[in-house]
């Protein structure tokens, strides 16, 4: 099967050059092209206006911070567009660039220079925890432009990163996406004590998986956990209560003794017996509370005789108590059919106190029985179906 699907994979190889779908609608769209404009314009503006450049000739806005605003607008909770990604980022990754400019003291080929200037960024910024792939871009402007001044990483580069990052919050809080995004590790679940079996399987997943991943881990068990309720609604819709009720009926009938239906509750150890008549319809249903009812145990005091004495039979030809299970049973019952679905009943059980609910079939048939514990046997069986 391993083989097949290697195979599959490597005759599909090129469908990895095809775009994929931004999976946002046109207003999320416009929202996050709106956030880039005013992020660059008035980090643009503010930073003209205070003439930050240390020299006349360079620049007050860096072109890398283009890059920054994509990701602190577009992708919002992303790791690499956190504050810190941002500022620590493009600051550090400009020093690097400005010391290899430099020749790190000794004379490098501009092609050498600008590649260890990328790759010397990209260490730090990972030991620092602050990766930002606008730095890279950072470290190679500063070597071919040939900027020296290390005062540049401090105004534009850092003044710049600072601005955007406030203009960040102020918009994307604004706009309803919370920022800056809160990134929780493996670790911090584990204190607060919210550890569980999904954070254990993400963390295998994601040592197994060993790459860098532009979403946050606490993001990640989101989305794992909004698709697993999702899954666990749609299996649940397509559960019948003919596909969970018990076919292995008890019933009574309405002239059946009172202690002949309690010694069958007593025995099966169940709580309710369906009432049939002739036919196999369903005529009522009579329970544990029925008979409380009926001896009126409703007060402990003499609980023992009080029902001894419902059950008991009486041997003359007239009585004045209930004899047979159809003088106590309840007669209105909340009946369903083998075809309903079986997240229709959970409001039966969970609002109105029902415990049992016969199912029927063609010809208004008893057919099976469905009670709390068959639910929640259910329930289970959808988030786990191991289970």
């Amino acid at each position: 099967m391993q083989g097949r699907s290697n195979s599959v994979l490597s005759r599909n190889w090129w469908r990895a050059f095809l775009p994929g779908r931004a999976g946002v609608d046109a207003r999320e769209g416009l929202r996050l092209v709106a956030g880039a404009f005013l992020g660059i314009v008035l980090t643009g503006w503010l930073c003209h206006l205070l003439g930050v450049s240390a020299t006349p000739s360079l620049p007050w806005l860096v072109a890398p911070l283009g890059a920054s605003a994509l990701l602190v607008f577009t992708t919002p909770a992303s790791p690499m567009a956190q504050p810190w990604a941002v500022v620590a980022g493009n600051t550090l990754s400009a020093l690097v660039g400005i010391a290899f400019a430099h020749g790190m003291g000794f004379p490098l080929l501009p092609e050498l220079a600008a590649g260890m200037a990328v790759a010397t960024a990209i260490v730090v910024m990972l030991a620092l925890r602050c990766l930002h792939p606008p730095g890279g871009a950072m470290a190679l402007m500063m070597v071919l432009g040939g900027i020296r001044d290390p005062g540049f990483a401090l105004y534009p580069v850092m003044l710049n990163s600072v601005l955007l990052v406030l203009m960040g919050i102020a918009y994307n809080n604004a706009t309803r996406r919370p920022y800056p995004h809160m990134q929780l590790a493996a670790d911090d679940h584990a204190m607060s004590g919210h550890e569980d079996q999904l954070d254990a399987d993400l963390d295998a997943v994601l040592a197994r998986y060993n790459q860098v991943l532009d979403i946050s881990r606490d993001d990640l068990k989101a989305l794992l956990s909004e698709t697993q309720l999702r899954a666990y609604d749609r299996k649940l819709a397509d559960v019948r209560c003919a596909d969970i009720m018990s076919r292995q009926l008890v019933t009574v009938e309405f002239g059946t003794p009172l202690q002949e239906a309690w010694a069958l509750l007593r025995e099966r150890r169940i709580k309710a017996l369906p009432v049939v008549d002739k036919a196999f319809r369903i005529a009522g249903i009579i329970t544990v509370a029925d008979f409380m009812r009926a001896a009126e145990l409703d007060l402990y005091e003499g609980f023992d005789e009080k029902l001894r004495k419902l059950i008991r039979t009486t041997r003359s030809s007239y009585s004045d108590k209930p004899e047979v299970v159809g003088q106590i049973m309840t007669r209105n019952v909340r009946v369903a059919g083998e075809q309903k679905r079986l997240v229709e009943l959970v409001p039966l059980f969970g609002s109105t106190g029902h415990h049992h609910i016969p199912i029927i079939g063609e010809g208004g048939k008893l057919t099976g029985m469905i009670t709390q514990s068959d639910l929640v046997a259910a329930l289970g069986r959808a988030v786990d179906p191991a289970a």
